[in-house]
């Protein structure tokens, strides 16, 4: 099982806008898969039900916005499902830390749900 850390920019003036990052065992998924994304605001990826809370039908989720103009580069997306009691992220490509490719990363639902509350309660 992996573990979620999330993190939060307030935007101005550390950052141009507030974004989220999205740490999986550590790695920031969204600079790790590509290093000119910015994680969308909290309050649209956190909230109640939102996209990044998990479902038994498994749903495309866009975490983050990519740098320059151009249809192929839209967004980053994921695709998030509930699987009993594990949350499932599939559809990933980003490097690891002995240079593997993650393509799929599973969290246990109680720690997954409580680290999007905790954020999500700084964002209301």
């Amino acid at each position: 099982m992996s573990t979620l850390l999330i993190g939060t920019c307030p935007g101005p003036p550390a950052c141009a806008d507030v974004h989220t990052y999205l740490f999986v065992d550590g790695l920031d998924l969204v600079t790790r898969s590509d290093g000119g994304a910015l994680g969308l605001h909290p309050r649209r990826l956190l909230r109640p039900g939102g996209p990044l809370h998990p479902t038994d039908a498994p749903r495309e989720v866009r975490i983050a916005d990519l740098g320059g103009p151009g249809p192929d580069r839209a967004g980053l997306t994921i695709t998030v499902r509930l699987r009993g009691e594990t949350v499932v992220w599939s559809g990933l490509m980003y490097p690891d830390r002995e240079h593997g490719v993650v393509e799929e990363v599973r969290f246990q639902l109680a720690q997954y749900l409580g680290e999007v509350q905790r954020v999500h309660g700084t964002w209301r």
